[in-house]
């Protein structure tokens, strides 16, 4: 089978700062691969790169054997993107943003308006589809741009924090959707520090740290290698510089002495 997303030797620096180190990664149609690694590991540059945002880097990454950075516009097609931040337009309703989306990547106006229907009531929001966002909290503009980013039915969906701000039930109906997706034949791209979602959804884990890949491979495979622990355990154990729970400590002991 050929990987659906295919990186080679990816590097990139902002100034003097290396973010990326030789990384070289193939995904393969139907994953979900669970990205994750602590705060400024890489992660959400890598995302950017997958998406066109990003073109000044070293290396070769391809999506569907399309060179991301002479093909950027046609990538983006066959992507769904959704990041941690809701930036949208606040003046519009879900509707009227929605179905600019939707034109944006050519669906017909009943196509639309099927997609943005079913989506916007899974989440309990049909009531809020002529609404101005500038009203919207967090969650319900995050809900939002989930819509956008499925709406033109992608085969390769790219997460990056998607549940941020999301109540308890939206974030179990995202859950059940990523398992769908991947069931119909999706590829998913999840990047996120909730590790008990990612142990839940992902049939392979890929955690970077510094850059660079340190781990690759399912929940049992890591488990494995790492002495049969958690995903929290094994994330700490190959991130942490220090004994996370003496940094507890310190902390706690800090807070007790400006009482």
């Amino acid at each position: 089978m050929e990987p659906i997303i295919s990186i080679r030797h990816l590097s990139k620096n902002y100034g003097t700062k290396s973010v990326l180190q030789d990384i070289n990664l193939d995904v393969y149609p139907g994953q979900v691969i669970g990205y994750i690694g602590p705060n400024g590991a890489g992660k959400s540059t890598t995302v950017k790169i997958l998406c066109g945002l990003l073109t000044d880097y070293q290396g070769t990454v391809t999506v569907k054997g399309l060179d991301v950075k002479q093909n950027t516009l046609e990538v983006k097609k066959q992507i769904g993107y959704i990041p941690e931040l809701a930036e949208l337009y606040d003046v519009l309703t879900p509707n009227e943003y929605l179905r600019f989306t939707g034109t944006l990547y050519g669906l017909d106006e009943q196509t639309c308006t099927e997609r943005m229907q079913k989506i916007m009531s899974a989440f309990g929001m049909e009531g809020n589809i002529n609404q101005r966002m500038d009203t919207f909290s967090k969650g319900m503009r995050q809900k939002v741009l989930i819509a956008s980013g499925l709406l033109h039915n992608p085969g390769i969906i790219i997460l990056d924090e998607p549940l941020s701000g999301l109540d308890a039930n939206s974030v179990i109906i995202m859950k059940e959707l990523i398992s769908r997706l991947a069931k119909d034949g999706k590829t998913i791209f999840y990047c996120s520090h909730m590790m008990d979602v990612v142990e839940k959804v992902s049939d392979r884990i890929v955690l970077i740290n510094g850059g660079k890949i340190v781990a690759d491979g399912s929940f049992d495979q890591l488990k494995q290698q790492e002495g049969n622990k958690s995903l929290e355990q094994i994330f700490a154990s190959l991130t942490a510089t220090d004994s996370l729970s003496a940094t507890a400590e310190e902390l706690a002991k800090a807070m007790e002495s400006r009482l």
